[in-house]
């Protein structure tokens, strides 16, 4: 796994509060599988673009299916319980494990990742330190990316607000990155609505 790039302490958005506890549980439990995967979603994109609304929490796991029984088993022990009845199968129809930190009542949904940019995105992660709290996310340009790729509303409004908050984007790995699931989702005009969004003048 790559060296992770070690970040100062960036003030507390409001908006990440009330999920302390279990942001810590699911960073244990991250912790516990050799940090294989990063916390995405709506909290990475309130620490790393602007404070935004969210009911709960996404992360990104490099497991296979056979450390599914170990993962539950350990989760457990951070208080996180499966919120469904048969996690595992629902898992390896859908590639996400549906769990809850039980005290708080937050929803977890810990995707199952496999492709070769997942695994580039944990290597290149970054450990955010608020102080009372560490978190291991995504670069500003990997959660550009998976935002591009998801391409709803509120996805594009995250890309702009990380953009807006990172002006020396490594631009060439977003457009590779997001031309290549362009092309991959039968959606070629993806990268200049992206560039769009960043402000990114395209070669007439």
């Amino acid at each position: 796994m790559g060296n992770p790039q070690e970040q100062g302490e960036p003030p507390e958005p409001e908006s990440i509060t009330p999920f302390l506890a279990p942001l810590q549980a699911l960073q244990n439990l991250l912790s516990a599988f050799d940090n294989q995967g990063v916390i995405v979603g709506g909290i990475a994109v309130s620490l790393l673009g602007a404070p935004r609304l969210t009911v709960d929490l996404d992360a990104v796991f490099l497991l296979g299916f056979d450390d599914l029984s170990r993962l539950l088993a350990e989760a457990v022990k951070h208080g996180i319980e499966s919120r469904i009845a048969d996690p595992i199968a629902f898992a390896k129809r859908n590639r996400v494990l549906l769990l809850r930190h039980t005290i708080s009542g937050t929803d977890i949904d810990l995707s199952l990742g496999i492709l070769p940019f997942e695994v580039e995105m944990v290597e290149r992660s970054q450990v955010i330190d608020l102080g009372v709290i560490q978190l291991r996310l995504p670069t500003p340009e990997d959660l550009i990316i998976m935002k591009a790729v998801a391409h709803r509303p509120k996805d594009l409004g995250d890309i702009q607000a990380i953009g807006a908050s990172h002006p020396d984007l490594d631009k060439a790995r977003i457009r590779y990155w997001v031309e290549q699931f362009g092309e991959a989702l039968d959606m070629p005009d993806l990268w200049n609505k992206i560039s769009r969004l960043l402000e990114i003048d395209l070669p007439s």
